[in-house]
């Protein structure tokens, strides 16, 4: 545990510390967005996949497949 004190005190007080945390900041405010934007347009995601799963069964079913195996 000593080991990754030092190490992480070593990296905090380096310039290449201060990419690290920038880039780990930058890659949480994204996903944070994506997670949002996520939420938002759930219902609209959804109802377009039934949409298109809908379609194809039907296309199956005027092909004359069954849908429910080989």
């Amino acid at each position: 545990m000593e080991a990754f004190v030092r190490q992480w005190r070593r990296i905090k007080d380096s310039s290449r510390g201060q990419g690290i945390v920038e880039y780990l900041m930058m890659m949480a405010v994204v996903v944070g967005v994506v997670l949002v934007v996520g939420r938002m347009f759930k219902p609209q995601v959804s109802s377009i996949f039934m949409g298109v799963m809908e379609k194809i069964q039907r296309a199956v079913e005027s092909v004359g497949g069954t849908g429910g195996g080989y």
